[in-house]
């Protein structure tokens, strides 16, 4: 048999083996890839976005600023967190209350746990009690409700960026004489509560009028006075722990 015949013997069965090694070159490559992209969902699915810890109450007590005390209040929180899901956790109204009937006065500051707080996004909102009463993370993009939706701010109708707390910057009950609690979250008529903005806007760049916590006082009690100075009776809600 000549060498070329040999040759051409050859050349199919080589030509099938190099068909076959590349075959098993691209199922090789193509498990490394499959393989990669198990491991990058895994990943992902261990990465779990961080649970609510913090929102804005979706509704107010219907009442005004009456929630029933801070009890009452806690409780709206309560409800409203376990109709989202997070009612496993013990949840706080940050409300401050003033000295009356022989009882010391409440800070909010206080009520509300160590944090950290994330919103029902899982976006962060602070790290804990000094970080909220600095620089945190409330403003009109972040401020949401247990149901993840946006409250209207100063630039929407009606206007509902006043939220409740009857608090200083710092979280704390004032001392001052005069009501800034809506007699302690029990009245639904006269008075009034000192509120925050939940959008951080307000007439003017002061420290007041984009503050979250510490803006104004609100008309009165009534659900009409708060509707009417910009709010609807909403509070804001921390998970304690």
């Amino acid at each position: 048999m000549s060498f070329m015949s040999v040759t051409a013997l050859r050349g199919p069965s080589d030509h099938h083996w190099r068909q076959k090694m590349n075959r098993k070159r691209i199922y090789v490559a193509a498990s490394i890839v499959l393989l990669s992209l198990i491991a990058a969902l895994g990943a992902a699915a261990q990465m779990k976005q961080p649970e609510m810890t913090f929102f804005v109450s979706s509704v107010g007590s219907g009442k005004g600023a009456d929630f029933g005390g801070l009890e009452g209040a806690d409780r709206h929180c309560q409800d409203l967190a376990a109709a989202a899901g997070a009612g496993k956790r013990t949840w706080r109204a940050y409300l401050s209350a003033t000295p009356a009937g022989g009882k010391p006065g409440v800070n909010a500051r206080e009520r509300i746990g160590k944090g950290p707080w994330h919103n029902a996004e899982g976006r962060l909102i602070a790290r804990n009690v000094e970080e909220l009463h600095g620089v945190n993370n409330i403003n009109r993009m972040t401020a949401l409700t247990e149901k993840k939706t946006t409250v209207n701010g100063r630039a929407d109708s009606p206007n509902m960026h006043d939220i409740l707390t009857g608090s200083q910057p710092d979280g704390t009950a004032f001392a001052k004489s005069g009501d800034t609690t809506c007699s302690n979250w029990t009245s639904g008529d006269k008075g009034s509560a000192v509120v925050g903005h939940r959008d951080r806007w307000g007439l003017s760049d002061t420290a007041a009028a984009v503050s979250w916590n510490s803006s104004h006082g609100s008309k009165g009690c009534s659900q009409p006075a708060l509707v009417s100075t910009g709010g609807a009776g909403l509070i804001y809600c921390f998970a304690e722990k």
